[in-house]
């Protein structure tokens, strides 16, 4: 009896297990690789493979959620779409028109000139510019951040949306419910309702258990937009925080853009987008009020917005179609480095045809485990001639990739497969000489403060560590 019942057991089990590997396996928009990961994990870790597959083995925010992403999608009156001004195709460089269309492809926007835009010098610079663009807002004001901490620079921007409110200003703040928890649970958040601006929290975690039924609980809102009155937006990797978001690993290293024009509009929609799905709020009209004509000339640019409701190989195409574009230079920074296997072989490719690579990420990591996965990729990109630095004062979180010292991509997608598959991001692609220098000498200055990786440092690691670095890789499809 006992032998039978443990035979009916095991037999539950495999039955259990097999039915899991099958949906691994049968997942649409899924690399083999990631399947594959998944079905090794849930062999090695019995049971519990199968628990980790229930809370983050698919792309889901719910059924619901993404059905009201996709209606939004859809019928939000884009600016660029409405307003009588010619896209900019006509004045991009035909090299890299095919840039622009992949982008344009992603969230439906054509690239827009007209614009200008500033890198702000550090994480108090770009803070001082906020507070002082909300400071002069005479309609709206529009934030949207991953991390959004009750530091001292998280509080700057509060009372100033709190000013902005009390004035009349209509004032919504959206922060993720994940990764601003902190400011969420705290009274700040609280006085800054009380005080009139309308808060939502992005993606919220209600109940932790029974959240899988309603989507994956780690899929979150990466995004950092501010738009203010319809003319002023800011992009880039920087949230709303001090510097030393992690005082463990050194102050955080970002950019923040501070671009004007008609720029602005195109991260209204993605603002908008997300806000209504949350709110039951009609905002559709609210990025066709353009507030001035756009200049003449100025910065050819176009927004990217990707996340689990968008094609899954959005991101990643994005990428690569800048990788292949490249024929003088590339230099690349981010802070967390799994690539798809079609990222890596474009950035190698670049390399072998000629093209000058160099490629800057932290020395030391805030995910021990992505670290760890990145560098299993040092070995074939200094094959390739790639040139790794590894910047050592502090963690180096800018997004930035610029090309031919003619065009730029910046935002919060990381080279990862969070920010590929899993989470809501926002870049800004554009074309302009002087911009693009700028973005280059803030690059040249984290390549002059990092140490060099040679291919003979790497070949020196010892077999305990490289097989741990190739270990992790193998799983970086569920990293």
């Amino acid at each position: 009896m006992t032998y039978f019942f443990y035979f009916l057991l095991s037999a539950l089990y495999l039955f259990v297990l097999m039915s899991f590997v099958a949906r691994a396996l049968l997942r649409p928009h899924r690399e083999p690789s990631a399947r594959m990961a998944w079905v090794l994990v849930m062999f090695l870790l019995p049971f519990f493979g199968m628990i980790a597959y229930v809370f983050f083995g698919e792309t889901n925010i719910g059924r619901a959620r993404a059905a009201r992403y996709r209606e939004i999608s859809s019928n939000l009156g884009r600016y660029t779409d409405t307003h009588p001004i010619p896209d900019a195709y006509d004045n991009i460089d035909p090299r890299h028109a095919a840039l622009f269309r992949s982008g344009q492809s992603i969230s439906g926007f054509r690239p827009i000139g007209g614009n200008q835009a500033e890198l702000s010098r550090d994480y108090v610079d770009a803070i001082d510019r906020m507070i002082a663009d909300m400071d002069a807002a005479t309609d709206h004001i529009h934030v949207l951040f991953y991390i959004w901490l009750n530091d001292t620079s998280g509080l700057r921007v509060a009372e100033a949306l709190k000013r902005a409110a009390q004035r009349g200003v209509t004032v919504r703040a959206m922060a993720d419910d994940l990764g601003s928890r902190q400011l969420i649970k705290s009274e700040h958040w609280q006085a800054m309702e009380d005080a009139g601006v309308r808060v939502v929290r992005a993606l919220p975690i209600d109940n932790l258990l029974l959240h899988p039924i309603r989507g994956r609980v780690d899929l979150r809102n990466h995004r950092k937009i501010v738009v203010i009155d319809n003319a002023i937006t800011y992009c880039g990797s920087q949230n709303c925080a001090d510097a030393q978001l992690k005082p463990k690993y050194g102050p955080w290293v970002d950019i923040f853009a501070r671009f004007t024009g008609p720029i602005a509009r195109q991260n209204q929609w993605l603002f908008l987008q997300d806000w209504m799905v949350h709110v039951d709020e009609d905002l559709t009209a609210l990025p066709q009020r353009a507030p001035t004509e756009p200049e003449q000339g100025g910065i050819v640019a176009q927004v990217n917005g990707t996340g689990p409701t968008v094609r899954a190989s959005a991101m990643p195409e994005m990428f690569e179609t800048l990788l292949h574009g490249a024929r003088r230079q590339l230099i690349i920074t981010t802070p967390y480095y799994v690539p798809t296997e079609a990222m890596q072989s474009a950035i190698c490719a670049a390399a072998y045809r000629g093209v000058e690579v160099r490629f800057v990420l932290p020395a030391r990591n805030d995910s021990w485990v992505v670290q760890s996965a990145s560098r299993s990729y040092y070995h074939d990109l200094l094959k390739a001639g790639v040139t790794i630095f590894e910047y050592p004062k502090g963690l180096l979180h800018t997004k930035s990739l610029t090309l031919d010292g003619e065009v730029a991509m910046i935002g919060s997608a990381n080279l990862d497969r969070r920010s590929f598959e899993l989470n809501y991001e926002n870049n800004i692609l554009l074309q302009d000489r002087d911009f693009v220098a700028a973005l280059v000498a803030r690059q040249e200055e984290y390549i002059a403060d990092s140490e060099r990786v040679t291919l003979e440092r790497v070949k020196g690691w010892g077999i305990s560590r490289r097989l741990w670095y190739n270990a992790v890789a193998m799983l970086g499809p569920v990293l």
